[in-house]
């Protein structure tokens, strides 16, 4: 007869595996917060965080605030201060009464969800708005600029390097150390001034803004041609500002690579000077450099206000001015904020170039 067989309950558990799954989120938590691009990225938004705080009570400390302002403006045509003052009041959007905490708590609070608030000048309009109509033709200035600047820079830097301790090597060098020793601004004024009004060359009047009367942005050769005409001063001025730079850095860099022993070897091998300068010399002598492109075009976004006043560029330049001079706290915060920001991402883009060019960094 059969004889069925039950089956024996499972020996109990007398282990402990309670503290296990702990340990081991601990565990990777910490390699998170130790991990090298979450480190980059904490301590960026901590800058970010602290330039904002410190935007915020700067502008409101400067003297008389946006209905101050205003009134002032207003009582140089006659009007009584109190009149001045009412009107200010009415047409401003800023209540002088509100609370500075207050103040601050709305400011952070829209920070951290994207919302810079409205500008006080301009009742009903945001910040984010008025700072859209402006920055892109900043970061299409400096774009074109940066980009032209590197290229021509790294040409003359490796024919600097080719013909070292020569004549032409000399002269460019000499070129290259005065031009990366003066300010833009000073290099603006000189185009101006020396092009526009001595030489003739074109009449700065009608290069002034953006665009031309009647033309509209839209996907056009006209518009294109216009926007390219117009940004002629600034793109000149960003490219004399920054090349001699990297001419100098492109040229040590050549030197440098010049002195390896596959370059040697390339030679002995028979290979044309121009195999070796494209596919040994200009490569390896390119890649540390590569991550100093975000470093250079995150500073001359902070140089562009400057600029952009000389040359009567619309872009955000005029717009901080304007911000400061009318004491329009929103506007002046977002601005320094999103200037602040292109040269922390800037930089963080370049830790990051650096890291992954060479791993060592990240240890």
């Amino acid at each position: 007869m059969a004889t069925e067989i039950a089956a024996s309950p499972p020996p109990p558990d007398t282990g402990d595996p309670g503290p296990a799954a702990p340990r081991t989120t601990q565990r990777l938590l910490n390699r998170i917060w130790r991990n090298y691009v979450f480190v980059k990225l904490r301590k960026a938004f901590v800058v970010v965080f602290v330039v904002a705080n410190v935007t915020f009570f700067l502008g409101r400390a400067m003297p008389g605030d946006p209905i101050d302002v205003m009134a002032g403006r207003l009582t140089q045509g006659g009007m009584s201060m109190n009149e001045a003052r009412a009107i200010a009041i009415h047409s401003l959007a800023y209540d002088p009464d509100a609370p500075l905490f207050r103040q601050w708590w709305e400011f952070i609070s829209g920070l951290f969800t994207l919302d810079l608030g409205g500008t006080i000048n301009r009742p009903g309009f945001s910040v984010t708005d008025a700072i859209g109509a402006y920055l892109p033709w900043t970061l299409f200035s400096i774009g074109v600029g940066t980009l032209v600047a590197i290229a021509l820079g790294l040409a003359l830097g490796m024919i600097m390097a080719y013909r070292r301790n020569q004549v032409l090597d000399h002269v460019l060098s000499v070129l290259a150390s005065v031009l990366g020793a003066i300010p833009n601004y000073l290099i603006a004024m000189v185009l101006v001034v020396g092009g526009g009004m001595y030489l003739g060359w074109f009449n700065p009047i009608e290069l002034r803004g953006t665009l031309s009367p009647g033309v509209q942005p839209e996907f056009t050769l006209r518009f294109v041609g216009d926007a390219f005409f117009h940004a002629a001063l600034p793109i000149g001025t960003y490219v004399l500002a920054i090349i001699g730079t990297w001419m100098l850095v492109m040229k040590a860099s050549t030197t440098e690579v010049l002195g390896e022993d596959y370059v040697t070897v390339a030679r002995a091998r028979g290979l044309r000077d121009g195999r070796i300068a494209t596919a040994y010399v200009g490569r390896n002598a390119v890649l540390p450099l590569v991550a100093q492109i975000a470093i250079s075009f995150g500073t001359l976004v902070g140089g562009a206000i400057f600029v952009e006043q000389v040359l009567v560029y619309k872009g955000v330049g005029g717009l901080l001015l304007d911000a400061v001079n009318y004491r329009d706290y929103p506007l002046l915060q977002g601005l320094l904020i999103i200037i602040t920001s292109c040269v922390v991402i800037a930089n963080l883009v370049a830790d990051l170039l650096y890291s992954r060019l060479d791993p060592r960094i990240r240890k």
